[in-house]
């Protein structure tokens, strides 16, 4: 009696854009895959700051990766956090989330990690605790709670001084994240001027602040100069060529190039600016014997696989690619590189299985996108530089394309219709405390 050999099994590490590509890749080939994922959903991260401002709800950008896979009897999702790996064992060390329920261990053919990063403090981790990032749901979650408890905790405060510290919003960071975050809470400003008594929101004092000399760095100049057009009329304040030197829950501290620090009195500070490689990176480093760079992003070679571990592939913001001559190179830390490379792990995959060589990795850059309110945006695809309400439009089309499920793409399209048609109504603008948090539940004479 013949017994079937059993089948190559890959284990893929983060749900995020990377990952989930790979798996749905190789869901389709003769594969096992295991999908490990210390979240129980997808979260599509470039809308995490409409969550945080009230535009969306947390359900309408995230889908549950269990729903994603459930006719794919190949794919088995495990909730659990990867704490380290054994490359010669070729085995993921496991930790529970829920409960105390996880297995240790999982074996695999092939590794995929897919870490992701996160925001760096630039050395400063007492900063993390007042000024929240946007790179997780939880985070946009508390955001939204600062921002509106902010107009709030305004309109009860009968000191003008104080009264101002909290109409003042300082957004670190002038990437795409940061000029959109900071676009939208001038939406909010001017969305509830009649909803308040005792203060103005639309003279909030909204601060974008950026250590270069121009906003989006990352797009042509003109488009940059467009954006920043955009953002002051919105009533949004750039302070470029400044750095933030120090921060806590009653001010943030900027220092000019060459002029003296200012302390400036704001109790909700947005963080925007720099990221660092997951942790994942700096293990799989340490596990192969190599270093990482100074961002935290381990050594990939040019087909993604880890130099001397052919079986494990590195994914998304968590890599640089030595190409064939040598030098390093780093692709920007957006979700079509995660896509693409997520896509291309899974052929490596498929190509070894048929005793093919795997290619080396080619990023086909489809341009970059940044909206900055109703109907003004900022594109530049192929060369092609698009602004205002052309390039909103594109880009509510790209991110409407790329949500997943389709009941997530038409809540996102209504809310968005209605908000434009009603000129900034906002139905998630909820205030969602789990007991007293201490950046807002004490005084600022405290």
């Amino acid at each position: 009696m013949s017994t079937q050999p059993a089948r190559h099994r890959v284990v893929v590490v983060g749900g995020g854009f990377g990952g989930l590509q790979a798996a749905l890749k190789l869901a389709r080939m003769p594969v096992e895959v295991t999908l490990v994922d210390r979240r129980n959903f997808h979260l599509f991260q470039p809308l995490a700051y409409q969550v945080a401002t009230g535009a969306l709800s947390p359900a309408e950008i995230c889908y549950p990766l269990r729903r994603i896979f459930r006719r794919r009897r190949n794919v088995e999702v495990v909730l659990a956090e990867v704490h380290d790996v054994d490359l010669e064992a070729r085995r993921v060390m496991l930790r529970p989330v829920v409960g105390e329920v996880a297995p240790e261990s999982i074996g695999y053919d092939t590794l995929i990690v897919s870490g992701g990063s996160e925001y760096s403090y630039f050395g400063h981790d007492e900063w993390r605790e007042p000024a929240a990032e946007l790179k997780s749901l939880e985070g946009a979650l508390t955001l939204r709670n600062r921002i509106l408890g902010a107009f709030e905790a305004a309109e009860l405060e009968p000191d003008p001084e104080r009264r101002a510290a909290w109409l003042t919003f300082a957004v670190v960071g002038a990437g795409p994240t940061g000029v959109e975050m900071a676009g939208q809470i001038g939406e909010i400003a001017r969305g509830v001027r009649n909803d308040f008594h005792s203060i103005e929101p639309s003279k909030a004092r909204i601060l974008l602040i950026e250590a270069l000399d121009r906003v989006l760095a990352g797009f042509p100049p003109s488009l940059s100069a467009k954006g920043q057009r955009s953002l002051e009329r919105l009533g949004v304040t750039v302070l470029l060529g400044q750095a933030v030197v120090d921060l806590d829950h009653d001010a943030v501290t900027v220092k000019p190039t060459d002029g003296e620090p200012e302390r400036i009195p704001t109790r909700t500070v947005v963080w925007a600016a720099g990221v660092i490689a997951s942790e994942l990176a700096g293990m799989l480093a340490r596990r192969a014997g190599h270093e990482t760079d100074r961002a935290g992003r381990v050594e990939v070679l040019e087909d993604l696989s880890l130099p001397d571990h052919p079986e494990v592939l590195a994914i998304g913001d968590m890599i640089r690619i030595r190409q064939a001559e040598g030098s390093p190179l780093v692709l920007p830390g957006l979700a079509p590189v995660a896509m693409q490379q997520g896509r291309h792990a899974a052929r490596v995959v498929g190509d070894r299985l048929r005793g093919g060589q795997a290619r080396p990795f080619h990023y086909r850059d489809k341009g970059n996108l940044a909206t900055i309110g109703r109907a003004a945006a900022v594109a530049d695809v192929k060369g092609l530089k698009l602004s205002g309400f052309l390039a909103w439009v594109t880009w509510l089309l790209v991110h409407l394309w790329y949500l997943i499920g389709f009941q997530n793409r038409l809540l996102v399209f209504i809310r968005w219709a209605f908000s434009f048609f009603t000129r900034g109504t906002r139905g998630a603008r909820l205030i969602t405390y789990q007991g007293a948090m201490p950046s807002e539940s004490r005084s600022p004479s405290d």
